[in-house]
């Protein structure tokens, strides 16, 4: 018959406590030791998996970079990009490194860190349309589709008041929206904009002058200032010791070449 706690004696009793704070002693410290990241490993360059389906790209190396200045152990979850924030603030995640763009309306549940890099929002359009920029765009009959939950989808409900809005989940998929003329217009950062009127040359063209420009930062629990501060260092340092440079040289070549002919600075 299982007995009840009141009946162990006091020396179980005193063993058991022990044996409980030893585990959670452990459990602290294993959780300390490490630095939980999360991004959506759906973009690449940036956050993307290998061959082997290991996480890969500028971001991952980043967060790695990032962790060994801390030293701690770095673990990556995956999440949709809409449900960092949530994550982030429920503590699932200590760190948001995901190419995110620091917002007013983020940072009311977000503490960023210092930015990292600069960009933009540009236009995918068919090959032929006549859309030439903002005022072009915002007409009655014009499609334009947005990821849903990044910046393209708030810029164009707040500063489009003529179109037809198409949410999709994925940025693949509203390229091909343009791309096989379902939509007029894909609102989007310049990289992938450049990418991805390079994967469809024939049905469509980028317009990279930005429609508002941006920067990406790294996202913090709001009441985890140290660990804020950390980060800030950390990038100052990385910076300083040409760590951006080399990632660009590892992983955007061929994206640095991109904004070279367009003639837009590139995002480093």
């Amino acid at each position: 018959m299982r007995a009840d706690a009141t009946e162990l004696s006091p020396i179980i009793r005193c063993l058991l406590i022990a044996t409980f704070g030893l585990l959670f002693a452990a459990c602290s410290r294993s959780n300390s030791d490490q630095l939980v990241v999360g991004m959506e490993l759906e973009y690449p360059p940036f956050e993307t998996v290998d061959d082997r389906g290991d996480p890969a790209g500028v971001s991952v190396d980043l967060a790695r970079a990032l962790a060994d200045h801390l030293g701690r152990e770095l673990v990556i979850r995956d999440f949709k990009f809409k449900g960092l924030p949530a994550a982030l603030s429920s503590g699932k995640i200590d760190l948001v490194i995901s190419s995110m763009t620091a917002t007013p309306e983020r940072a009311k549940t977000i503490g960023f860190s210092d930015p990292y890099a600069s960009t933009g929002l540009a236009l995918l359009v068919q090959k032929a349309s006549a859309i030439r920029d903002l005022a072009s765009l915002d007409r009655e009959g014009v499609t334009v589709v947005v990821k849903a939950g990044t910046t393209g989808e708030s810029f164009a409900e707040k500063s489009l008041e003529n179109v037809e809005l198409l949410r999709l989940d994925n940025a693949g998929a509203c390229s091909i929206e343009v791309s096989q003329g379902k939509a007029d217009a894909f609102i989007y950062d310049q990289m992938s904009v450049l990418e991805y009127a390079d994967r469809h040359p024939e049905t469509t063209r980028a317009l990279p002058s930005p429609l508002q420009t941006e920067q990406w930062a790294i996202g913090v629990n709001k009441e985890r200032d140290e660990l804020r501060e950390s980060v800030n260092a950390f990038l100052k340092q990385f910076r300083a010791d040409g760590g951006f440079d080399r990632l660009a040289k590892k992983h955007l070549g061929v994206q640095r070449e991109r904004f070279e002919r367009a003639g837009v600075p590139f995002i480093f």
